[in-house]
């Protein structure tokens, strides 16, 4: 049954994509609320069944790879999904300057805030304390914490343009910044500094031990097979997302709904399948896993989403906005401080997940009562 299940993820996909394909013009260009609230039903459901096919490839590769080239193909199989959704949001719809800007903003809160509260609160009610590979945190948030004031505060502060924007020189060079820390990054998740990502007690974490550590042969073929699967989940999403762009868009404008909510929906949209992995590695007692598949995803939210929006709003000429509101910069602030706090002892309570959900509700009141 599973693999039927697996089976018609990509057909359901594929199927909508060519009702869309023959019929789409016509109902996008004749929208009105009660079509548009039914074609984002459908779309939202479809890419959210897809993206559960995307996370079984992702999670069988991760099986087949080991940790953490497995975690790492899950995560940027999902931020894919993300850029693409938010490019063909700023391609259709030039006047969208602060998309990206609340997408990777509504990311960083519902994954460090609301992901990681449920689960720490979850697995401290469940297994009292549970332990993780406390190297493998500190390293995502060394790279978390200044690639998310550089994209998401600094632009508030530069004088060389007003209103949250960069400059063309300050978005190149900030943009080579940000692809040159997370390729480093990248380069150090994957070489021999790969122990900090598992656990514990898998694997040695001493780079010499690295070395004399062989994995098993890999089945090229199934590899093959499964990443052949991977893009067949992963495509109809992409092309699907240009409609879907256009409903989100016509139905903020419609509803008067606060222009934030746009980045909140593509953000649950997109990471509601990782999040779920998450909560049931938590609740299994695999906590590396879930914040490789945490940190991981901010992480490549940043690297990956920057550098596109920015090139998209060069080639285009249409200007991004990216500084938050002082409000918000209060929230990412102290959501850094808090992560950073809770990844420095090698232990977690229900008391952190507590705290980190306390912040995700406060959160949420500032969207629609800011």
């Amino acid at each position: 049954m599973r693999i039927a299940m697996t089976s018609m993820r990509p057909f359901i996909g594929w199927l909508t994509v060519a009702f869309f394909l023959l019929f789409g013009a016509g109902w996008l260009g004749n929208l009105h609320p009660a079509m548009a609230a039914g074609l984002f039903l459908w779309l939202f459901l479809v890419i959210v069944w897809v993206a559960f096919g995307v996370v079984h490839e992702a999670e069988t590769l991760a099986e087949m790879l080991g940790e953490p080239l497995g975690t790492l193909v899950l995560t940027l199989s999902i931020v894919i999904i993300e850029v693409v959704l938010i490019s063909a949001v700023m391609l259709s719809s030039p006047g969208s300057a602060t998309l990206a800007r609340d997408t990777m903003y509504a990311v960083l809160m519902i994954v460090l805030n609301g992901v990681v509260g449920l689960g720490l609160l979850m697995g401290g009610i469940r297994h009292y304390e549970q332990t993780y590979n406390l190297k493998g945190a500190s390293a995502y948030l060394s790279v978390i914490i200044p690639l998310t004031i550089i994209a998401l505060v600094l632009p508030d502060f530069t004088t060389s343009t007003h209103g949250g924007t960069l400059s063309p020189v300050q978005s190149v060079m900030f943009s080579l910044l940000t692809i040159g820390l997370y390729g480093v990054f990248l380069w150090l998740q994957t070489g021999r500094h790969r122990g900090y990502f598992v656990a514990p007690d898998a694997q040695p974490i001493d780079p010499k031990e690295m070395e004399h550590h062989r994995p098993e042969a890999i089945d090229k073929k199934q590899l093959l097979i499964h990443f052949v699967l991977l893009l067949v989940n992963i495509l109809p999403i992409v092309i699907l997302s240009k409609s879907m762009a256009k409903i989100l868009d016509y139905g903020i404008e419609a509803t008067g709904a606060p222009a934030a909510l746009g980045g909140i929906v593509i953000a649950t949209l997109v990471f509601a399948p990782e999040g779920i992995s998450a909560l049931i590695a938590i609740r299994a007692d695999r906590l590396t896993r879930a914040i490789n598949l945490c940190l991981g995803a901010v992480t490549s939210t940043l690297g990956l989403t920057v550098p596109a929006v920015l090139g998209i709003s060069l080639y285009t000429g249409h200007p991004v906005l990216l500084g938050l509101a002082p409000s918000s910069i209060v929230m990412l602030i102290a959501t850094l401080i808090l992560s950073s706090i809770t990844f420095s002892n090698s232990r977690t309570t229900m008391l952190e997940g507590a705290v980190h959900l306390s912040l995700f509700v406060v959160f949420l009141v500032l969207v629609f009562s800011p």
